[in-house]
């Protein structure tokens, strides 16, 4: 192991111990934020205290093992040992250098899914009202909750757009990747010829923002009520209730009508564009990010096609890792957990050997 890591490796096991003997001081205890701040960051580097724990007795081991090898009764058994122990050790190698990457501070964020039919027409729409069911199959397997926040439905079915709330344990963590254009491949049920049609929508996944985390100045909001229209019954509303909120300075528009409330509906507004202005933040980051490097998962570019959804041959394919998969029926029915876990291992090991380059 490079001696540079190792003396890295070794300050942060020096930190544990502190934190250790911290939390069991009395005065501390009894102050609840700090503690819950010294316990939770004791938490995040147990994992890779106990992988260095474990990569020092392997160290040992091999170094026994190594000794025997001398020894003409002990050398088949040995060198076998050893070839066991190097490899043990390269993994742990491996696994020290991944858990030392950075972690991304929205990953326990809730999220902000925003779906919108983008090419195709009615077909569009009805693809986006699959998609919006597929991530709500998803969430529902996660025991995550979902919340919708805004809802424009298409006249033929299915939603021009939808905006919803996802809250849960690593819900951007996991979700993250999935912002782009999403591609279908079909025969429309209103196709008399057979013929596959082609159409897309756009998915969008915006970490959850606080007020803290954006802080916007009333004076830079632009702020307008109407009456809220719809397809009849309880969607139309006889009072100006539907809000629509603009941030000057950017042109960030936000518009909900999904509440009765004009106060409610300010409210979710107001919770949308925040999330929108810290997605905005997070993009220019990885755009700048991704100038810095050629192989990634995506630049989380609305307009980069990410995955098609090819339902005659029953496959779904992600353009950013070359991985094809079929039971497309499974996959629209929330069973997208292989998917996933290759787009974030891909992106891990894109950012481990960032790492190592510098």
């Amino acid at each position: 192991m490079d001696t540079s890591l190792r003396a890295k490796l070794d300050s942060i096991a020096d930190r544990h111990d502190e934190l250790g003997a911290m939390l069991c001081d009395p005065e501390i205890t009894q102050d609840k934020g700090r503690f819950l701040a010294l316990s939770r960051e004791h938490a995040e580097i147990a994992p890779l205290v106990n992988a260095l724990h474990h990569y020092v007795q392997v160290e040992a081991s091999l170094a026994g093992a190594e000794g025997l090898l001398a020894d003409p009764d002990m050398r088949e058994m040995a060198e076998q040992d050893v070839r066991e122990l190097r490899t043990q050790r390269a993994q742990l190698e491996h696994d020290l250098q991944r858990l030392l990457l950075p972690k991304d501070p929205n990953d326990s964020r809730n999220v902000i899914l925003e779906i919108r039919a983008g090419a195709g027409g009615e077909e569009a729409a009805l693809f986006a009202a699959n998609l919006w069911r597929m991530y709500l199959r998803y969430a529902e397997r996660r025991n995550w909750g979902v919340e919708v926040m805004s809802v424009s439905d298409a006249s033929a079915g299915g939603f021009k757009e939808i905006t919803g709330l996802i809250r849960g344990k690593d819900v951007y963590a996991l979700l993250k990747f999935e912002s782009g254009v999403h591609r279908v491949q079909r025969v429309p049920a209103t196709e008399a010829q057979g013929r596959i049609h082609t159409s897309t929508a756009t998915v969008a996944i915006m970490p959850e923002a606080e007020e803290v985390d954006i802080v916007i100045n009333p004076k830079d909001l632009e702020i307008q009520t109407m009456r809220a229209s719809g397809a009849g019954g309880q969607h139309v509303n006889t009072t100006d209730s539907a809000v629509r909120v603009t941030h000057v300075p950017t042109g960030l528009a936000v518009h909900c009508a999904q509440e009765k409330s004009q106060g409610k509906n300010k409210e979710i507004a107001m919770r949308l564009l925040r999330s929108r202005l810290l997605d905005r933040e997070i993009q220019k980051y990885e755009t700048e990010r991704a100038a810095q490097r050629k192989g990634q998962v995506g630049t989380g570019d609305r307009s980069e096609k990410v995955r098609t959804y090819n339902y005659p041959q029953d496959r779904v394919s992600d353009h950013r890792i070359g991985l094809t998969r079929h039971a497309l029926g499974d996959f629209m029915d929330g069973d997208i957990d292989d998917v996933i876990a290759a787009l974030r291992a891909s992106d891990e090991a894109h950012r481990l050997a960032e790492a190592q380059s510098q």
